[in-house]
Parts: structure tokens; sequence; C-alpha cells
């Protein structure tokens, strides 16, 4: 759908961000990294940054971006070419997302979807005709793609799912319901857990159009409003057979794809701190009270050393989680610890420059009212702050809390 299809609004506010780089940390990446970035960063700014902040304002989804973000190959970007992705290392792919959702995380949330929770399971576990059928049209943009576990009853607790799918001799029968589905409502396919008749979990894929498959919208939301998200709804779905991902199954097959996506917010949510960070010091050095810019006072200045400081741990975390996964020693574990510090970090710097921005922070005239709420749902999604925290309890302790 194009943009004037839709109604949105241009701004004419020129975005101007440079992003912060206390440590010298560009000096770690390489060539092809830093120029991955400068171009991402130059599609945002001009194509998602003048129209974002009316988005959020009218809820509204811009569709006409899917296509874009397929051609800046947004999509799965760590998929060999020969699948349509770009055979990046995971260190491009979390500056990537780092970059998208420097400008909103409703935006990476769609990327993240399309990549980690859709591409790459089918990538991981899907059969070779899969893999030809839908990966090239997914990196493209040419299908969009959501991803079902979550269930009105089952958010941390996936392992009491109560979506079936049975075996019917030429086909599977799926029933129930997922639940915060990113991408739903428009997405071309989803990628469902089930439980099978012995309750182990299985991956099957569900086409739109499919009789007794719906995708209804979830509305009045506060966060995410450039995101669209809505629920699946299963009743007597035939499946084909060969929609049957036959690479892996049990549990362990969506939260590895929960692995992955978690290790691109760990990245996206540093760059929606770093915007409102920026945005902050740009405002204090411009903002004059009693005779001076506000950037002059203690506890001004204060704020804005936390929040480096800050800003900067996290982006040797991200940095080291990344080789980490290039190398294949990165754990579930050292993914939650970065996920649940850079989410909470953001959240905190985000509310940090809302205040510094007094009133004006409250505005669509800025970014940091929109990244705050967005990072509300940031630190619930692919793991509650409080289930990460858990997740390296058990790591330290070797007893797990939750079961």
């Amino acid at each position: 759908m194009e943009q004037e299809q839709l109604n949105i609004k241009r701004s004419s506010k020129v975005d101007d961000y440079q992003s912060p780089d206390f440590y010298q940390i560009d000096d770690l990446l390489t060539e092809e990294q830093l120029q991955v970035r400068q171009a991402v960063r130059d599609y945002m700014k001009q194509e998602v940054s003048p129209i974002i902040e009316d988005c959020a304002q009218q809820a509204l989804f811009p569709s006409h971006l899917i296509q874009g973000f397929g051609e800046m190959g947004l999509f799965g970007p760590t998929i060999p070419e020969e699948y349509g992705g770009n055979g990046f290392d995971d260190t491009t792919y979390g500056i990537m997302m780092q970059e998208i959702e420097r400008v909103d995380s409703g935006m990476r949330s769609m990327a993240s979807v399309q990549g980690s929770l859709v591409m790459y399971p089918i990538y991981k576990f899907g059969s070779k005709e899969q893999k030809r059928k839908y990966l090239p049209k997914l990196a493209s943009g040419e299908m969009l793609g959501c991803f079902g576990l979550t269930e009105p009853d089952h958010g941390s607790n996936p392992s009491g799912m109560r979506t079936s799918i049975t075996d019917e001799g030429d086909h599977y029968l799926l029933n129930g319901a997922k639940m915060w589905i990113t991408n739903s409502p428009m997405a071309d396919i989803a990628v469902v857990w089930a439980k099978n008749e012995e309750g182990r979990v299985k991956g099957v894929i569900v086409e739109k159009g499919m009789e007794g498959f719906s995708a209804p919208e979830i509305h009045n939301k506060w966060s995410l409003r450039a995101s669209i998200t809505g629920e699946l709804v299963f009743d007597n779905v035939k499946v084909p057979k060969e929609n049957l991902l036959p690479g892996k199954d049990g549990l362990g097959a969506p939260l590895m794809c929960l692995d992955s996506a978690r290790y691109g917010i760990a990245w996206g949510a540093l760059g929606a701190a770093m915007d409102c960070y920026e945005t902050a010091r740009k405002y204090t050095l411009e903002r004059e009270q009693f005779g001076k810019p506000i950037a002059g006072f203690q506890l001004q200045q204060k704020k804005l050393a936390e929040m480096l400081t800050a800003i900067t741990q996290a982006q040797l975390l991200v940095w080291r989680l990344g080789q980490l996964k290039e190398q294949g020693k990165a754990s579930s574990a050292q993914i939650s610890m970065a996920k649940r510090n850079n989410v909470a970090m953001a959240l905190e710097v985000a509310r940090t420059a809302r205040q510094m921005l007094g009133g004006m922070g409250i505005t669509g005239e800025y970014p940091i009212m929109r990244h705050m709420m967005n990072l509300e749902s940031v630190v619930t999604y692919e793991g509650t702050h409080d289930i990460h925290l858990l997740i390296l309890g058990n790591e330290i302790t070797g007893i797990p809390a939750f079961s």
C-alpha cells in the first residue's frame, strides 16, 4: 500500500542523529559493518523518521515500508544468499536492528519477527522445498510472516500451550489461539507451534486463506502504535502435511527462535537508548534557563554522564555477545542477560531523558515519549524482565525457580 493511500504526513524536521561512541567501539567493527550501518541509518532517516511520529499518533502501521525493508535487506540478513538473504554475521545483524530501533521499536519488531521468528525456523528446521518456497519471498518483502507461540493463558509458560495439532491421515487439523502476535493481521504466513496427540510441540506453516484461520487485530494500544499486532485463531484448520517443519520438534525449537530474537532486541533497545540520550544532550545545549543552557547545570550533567555510562556498558555487552554468537558459544542465559540489561537500561534512559526535556518531552516534537511507551512492551515481550532474571538465577544456582 502506498504512503499516500495511508494518509501519512511527512515531517519537515531533519533527523541529524549521530551515534555516541565514548569507548571508540567503532574501531572494533569491520569496514563492511560500518558501511551496512551507514546504509541502514540513511534509509531510516530518509524513509522512516519523517513519518514515524504521525504513524504513532494515528496508530497506523506503515505497510508500504515492508517492500522497502526487503529491498534494504533488513529481513533475515543472516540467511544465506541462495535463499534471498545476505549471509551477514551476527554482529552485522545486531547493528542493523540497532539502527532500526533507534527510530522505532515497532519497526524493529516487524524486522525481528520476519527474520528471527519466521525465516530462521524455516531455514533451520524446514525442508528444502519450504526454504525455496518461502524464504526468498520473505526476504524481499513480497511476503510478511508472523510467529505463533504465546497464548491468551500461556505467556511465560509456553509449555502449557493448548493449541493442538492432530494427524488426520492426509492432513493435520489445527485448533487453538495465539495472542499478542506482531504482524499477524497482515501476515501471509504464520509459523505456529502446537502440541500433537502425544503432547510433543510441533511447528507448522499456516497460510493466509486457509479455511478456519483468522487473525483479528488488537486495537487501543498505548505502545508499539506504529506496529500491527493481533491474534491467531484456528478453528479446525486443515494444514497440509508438507507444511510441518521436519527438522526439529519439542519446546527447544521455538526457544531457539526466541534466542535469535532476544539477541536482536538487546542490540535494538540500545538504539532506542542512544536516540533518547542524543535528543536530551542536544536539547539541554539549546534550552536556556537562568541565563545559560541547562546543560551547564550539575544535575543535567549528572544525568547525561550516567546515561552515557550505561549506554557504553551496553554497547560492550552486545559487541562481546555478538562475538560469542558467531563462535557458536553464546548461551541462552548470556542472551537473557543482554536482553534484560539493555532493555531496562533503555527504559531508564528514556525516562530520564523525558524529564530533562520537561513538558516538551511528552510531545511528538521529540521521539522520547514514543520510545518510552514502546520500551514498556519490549521489556515484556520475548521473555519478561523477571523471567530473564530467573533464567539467570537458574544458570547461577542450578535450581529452576519457575517450575
